[in-house]
């Protein structure tokens, strides 16, 4: 493995207390050793009572927040940073805020032109207020069937599921409601599932090789990380015009969020090569089944991917 020319002191963030703390530990710990083997001195710490202070003691040149879902990706924890005045490798908090919350990135993509399955977005206390019945009735009028029912925020398809009946979209409400005070209620889109992670490693953004997954059932949280459940292809199966075409939609969708070093947008292509965002990441996954570093691997691009990206954080 090659070693950077110009170690740095690495504070990587990982942990939290969000319901994907076990995967950002996995992903801040697969980074660190990566890092570590390239020369950089690197401390993972937690987002706990300690962190303030652990960081000014350890006075990182640069820090790599890989605190997934909840306050890890919503422009939260990147207040704090840009508060420290420590360059971090990532996303400024507006466009955080902006990728976050699904309906607004939903809403926001849209105004570059990508296209997003139709919608609505509910509050738990609705079905008190409106009557659950005639909420469950209007949602299946308005979007018919099948329907994938998800938190307003979050990732690693946790509180996800698939509604093919209202019986079925009750059930999935009740999952969802687990995870979070909102619901966004998605039309399906058949197709083949796409990942698209975006670099900018300070001379613009560039599209990695998109990731097919196939997945033995839906792509939940056991088929994303128990290795066995799904299978990758990168570069994905796709044609020179389809790779084109999914690239250059996950490149809209970062640059219309205002997002930064990483994302990671993720894509129904239909049969007839129209490409639809369904979600985007701003802390994409770094663990041994995680697309991103897939995509990385694919593109030849490790470990000196990692090491450009902490050498050139666009948060400063």
């Amino acid at each position: 493995m090659n070693t950077t020319e110009n170690p740095l002191r690495v504070a990587v963030l990982a942990g939290g207390l969000s319901h994907e703390r076990d995967v950002s530990l996995r992903s801040g710990n697969r980074v660190a050793q990566v890092l570590r083997h390239l020369g950089h001195s690197v401390i993972v710490l937690d987002v706990d009572a300690k962190l303030i202070s652990s960081l000014k003691s350890f006075a990182p040149e640069v820090i790599w927040p890989l605190v997934h879902g909840g306050h890890g990706e919503d422009g939260g924890l990147q207040n704090v940073l840009i508060a420290l005045e420590t360059p971090y490798v990532g996303t400024h908090s507006d466009g955080c805020q902006r990728a976050s919350f699904k309906p607004t990135a939903k809403a926001t993509v849209r105004t570059g032109g990508v296209l997003t399955p139709d919608s609505v977005t509910l509050p738990k206390d609705y079905f008190a207020q409106l009557g659950a019945q005639e909420v469950m009735t209007m949602v299946s009028e308005h979007l018919g069937y099948p329907v994938v029912v998800k938190p307003n925020q979050g990732g690693s398809g946790l509180g996800v599921s698939y509604a093919s009946s209202v019986d079925e979209l009750r059930a999935a409400m009740v999952t969802c409601f687990a995870y979070d005070e909102r619901a966004l209620v998605e039309k399906y889109v058949a197709g083949t599932e796409v990942a698209v992670s975006v670099v900018d490693t300070g001379s613009g953004p560039r599209a990695l090789p998109p990731v097919e997954v196939v997945s033995e059932g839906r792509y939940d949280f056991d088929a994303r990380y128990n290795p066995g459940r799904s299978e990758y292809f990168a570069p994905a199966r796709l044609s020179a015009d389809q790779t084109r075409v999914v690239q250059e939609t996950a490149l809209t969708v970062h640059r219309t969020l205002g997002l930064g070093n990483i994302s990671r947008t993720d894509l129904i292509l239909t049969e007839d090569g129209t490409p639809w965002f369904i979600d985007v990441n701003v802390v994409p996954g770094m663990t041994e089944t995680s697309l991103f570093p897939i995509a990385a691997e694919a593109a030849g691009d490790l470990p000196q991917l990692y090491d450009e990206l902490v050498q050139n954080p666009l948060c400063r």
